[in-house]
């Protein structure tokens, strides 16, 4: 069976765009910007040329364009519009636009094509915070309503996570400028969430500090290893979907027991980390509701 969408309804037009299904049924019947394919009981089908079409619609929309106005224009036109546009006004949305039409087509090129354009307009810590933030939220919707497969969500991940590594690499190989403390990031066992961790990583190392990244599943027990190698660690757990709410306050009396000392620090952050009791947590245990606030306090 193939997993690769090329097929929409019009519910998934409404998630990829965020212009409202009836919204849409009411563009297509006054102004005729859409032109469905039918099923036989009448249920209204896009293609990608459709999705592409409706995405550049909704930029100039969003960009004071009146819809009766944009339906005179030439199919032509409208990509050419909102090119200049994003020329002279550096679109976010016109980005995301973007990132969901390379993930829709599997498109390395497009990708890479629109990544380098922001790169030349911004730095990377704006990139991510403005653009894959943001992205990476409407992945965990589009993915929930079914409108993408786990294979669309892989590869755009798989992409994102490159330009990041990239990104580290080229702090990693900078002598750190501090040494009071280390920083030990890792996942909890079958948390496979990574991108907010490795975004940490960059954060930190570009703090000046050393970082030991771990990754995915690590057992508690591994993490008591670095304990025998180093002084001063602050261990980083970030909890997206693991452990659950039923178990995150065991994780964390474990994690209290096995790793914490005078000279230890243990942070979380993630969706799980605001079920934890903060009876739980002692003076040198910590919990962040974002990215940027934990980053203040290294």
């Amino acid at each position: 069976m193939n997993n690769v969408k090329n097929v929409f309804s019009i519910k998934d037009l409404e998630n990829l765009s965020g212009i409202k299904a009836h919204t849409i049924r009411i563009w297509e019947k006054r102004y005729n910007i859409l032109q469905p394919m039918r099923t036989d009981t009448n249920i209204r089908l896009y293609d990608l040329a459709s999705l592409q079409k409706l995405l550049n619609i909704t930029l100039l929309h969003n960009y004071g364009y009146k819809i009766s106005k944009i339906a005179t224009y030439k199919p032509e036109d409208i990509p050419n519009l909102v090119r200049e546009i994003v020329t002279n006004k550096t679109a976010k949305s016109h980005a995301l636009s973007e990132f969901k039409m390379a993930m829709m087509h599997f498109d390395q090129e497009l990708f890479f094509k629109t990544y380098n354009w922001l790169m030349a307009e911004k730095s990377f810590r704006e990139i991510f915070y403005e653009v894959l933030v943001p992205l990476m939220q409407e992945l965990g919707v589009l993915w929930q309503t079914d409108t993408i497969s786990p294979a669309h969500e892989h590869f755009i991940t798989f992409l994102i996570k490159q330009k990041l590594l990239i990104q580290t690499e080229q702090l990693q190989v900078l002598k750190p400028t501090k040494t009071d403390k280390i920083f030990v990031l890792s996942l909890p066992m079958n948390e496979i969430h990574e991108l907010g961790l490795m975004y940490l990583n960059y954060e930190i190392l570009a703090k000046g500090y050393k970082t030991i990244y771990l990754g995915e599943s690590m057992p508690i027990s591994n993490l008591k290893d670095l304990k025998r190698h180093f002084d001063s660690i602050v261990f980083v757990s970030y909890l997206t979907v693991q452990p659950d709410r039923e178990t995150v306050n065991d994780y964390v009396l474990e994690m209290k027991k096995e790793l914490e000392d005078e000279t230890t620090q243990i942070w979380y952050i993630g969706r799980m980390a605001a079920y934890i009791d903060t009876r739980n947590l002692s003076e040198n245990m910590s919990v962040f509701s974002s990215i940027e606030s934990l980053v203040k306090s290294v």
